[in-house]
């Protein structure tokens, strides 16, 4: 029998005892993958101890698990566990949405440039799929002010044929939250709907679907929700599901779908209707693992707060973006707080190679990623502000030889 596991620290703000076999000295990269806590490693080897114990039998102690989980996600968005889907994380939901949303030929579909390609690509294959009409609108609208390009979208939707819109609720680049309320208000009053790509806040910048009016939302859990890759999930607002064609369906997505495995003979049916679920989505076999860890990842960040974790990371980047701007470099965060997510993006100093600087941090200690050239910085609770003279000093270092 397996030794008795010690108890784990409980997570706390600043404190990263739970990453004992972190390397970096900063890890400023959650923005791109967040490395596993103790307390998702310890899940991850639980769950795979039962189903090593129990094999088949643990597909319904988990099944029992992921329900909570919808409970814990719903909680996280505002939402009903009802209106919740898992999935395999944000392209699974996107292309979910794509392909059974009710498209009618020459529908418009809204998305913008300078997205993450995981919430463009899928809306390119549908429109070729239902010859639809995309339109890309420019993000650098929003960079520049959040009414520029809220205006810039009406005179978009008002010309009419808007069937849906498509955007990240933060930035990848820059690191821009975008204005979701106000872009579900614009979206409805002209007869379009909202789909909300939210990897880049989910976890660490607020975000309620009902309060913002957001009709699909699409998550992966290995970003800001601190868990792993290969689990996520999909919202689809209650209202939406009953239009939605079924075309992903598969032998999961029908109701009472295990019946003839567990009831005897007589259950065996290929004509049971598909769900009127958010659920509908889940087609086949759970990533029992992933969703395991990302049940663990969520309940550290409710259990933390989300508003707290916000504040505490733009503490943390409030005094990271004054030392870097006093060292040359341009940064791209909002100047309105309402803009600001946990991201802080910046450009180098003139001259000054970002692919070169990038390489020298992580060479020094410090992990940071480098989406189209912006040097991205994004801090997460186990972060300190203590780390701060330890980056700016590598940046320091690595500025001459970039």
């Amino acid at each position: 029998m397996r030794p008795e596991a010690p108890d784990l620290p409980p997570p706390q703000l600043g404190n990263r005892s739970l990453f004992p076999d972190l390397e970096a000295h900063a890890y400023l990269n959650h923005s791109a993958i967040s490395p596993p806590s103790s307390i998702i490693r310890r899940t991850l080897t639980n769950c795979a101890d039962i189903y090593a114990r129990v094999g088949v039998d643990g597909f319904m102690i988990f099944s029992e698990q992921r329900e909570r989980m919808r409970l814990a996600i719903a909680t996280l968005i505002g939402a009903s566990s009802a209106e919740i889907a898992l999935t395999s994380g944000t392209s699974a939901g996107i292309m979910s949405i794509a392909l059974c949303f009710p498209w009618k030929s020459g529908d418009r579909v809204v998305l913008f440039d300078g997205e993450f390609p995981a919430n463009v690509t899928p809306w390119q294959r549908a429109a070729e799929l239902y010859n639809l009409r995309p339109q890309m609108l420019s993000i650098a609208d929003f960079l520049r002010d959040h009414a520029a390009g809220l205006e810039r979208l009406e005179s978009t939707l008002k010309a009419g044929g808007v069937r849906l819109v498509a955007v990240s609720s933060v930035q990848f680049q820059s690191g821009l939250r975008m204005p979701l309320r106000a872009i579900s208000e614009l979206c409805h009053r002209y007869g379009a709907e909202l789909f909300v790509d939210a990897i880049q806040g989910c976890g660490s910048t607020p975000i309620d679907v009902e309060a913002d009016g957001i009709d699909y939302l699409a998550c992966g859990g290995h970003k800001h929700l601190m868990a792993v890759e290969g689990a996520g999930f999909l919202y689809i607002r209650t209202r939406r599901v009953a239009a939605l064609r079924p075309r992903t369906a598969g032998w999961l997505s029908l109701e009472n779908p295990i019946d003839f495995l567990l009831l005897g003979p007589g259950h065996l049916s290929y004509d049971r209707p598909v769900r009127e679920r958010a659920d509908f989505i889940e087609a086949g076999g759970y990533n029992a693992l992933g969703h395991a860890a990302l049940g663990a990842g969520i309940d550290v960040i409710l259990g933390l707060g989300v508003a707290t974790i916000y504040e505490h990371s733009n503490r943390y980047n409030d005094l990271l973006e004054a030392g870097l701007l006093e060292r040359g470099f341009t940064s791209l965060r909002s100047a309105d707080i309402a803009g600001r997510s946990t991201i802080l993006s910046v450009l180098a100093p003139k001259g000054k190679n970002p692919v070169d600087l990038q390489r020298g941090l992580a060479e020094r200690g410090i992990a940071a990623s480098l989406p189209d050239g912006k040097l991205r910085f994004a801090p997460h609770w186990p972060n300190n502000q203590a780390e701060i003279p330890l980056v700016l000093a590598a940046v320091d270092r690595a500025l001459p030889t970039s």
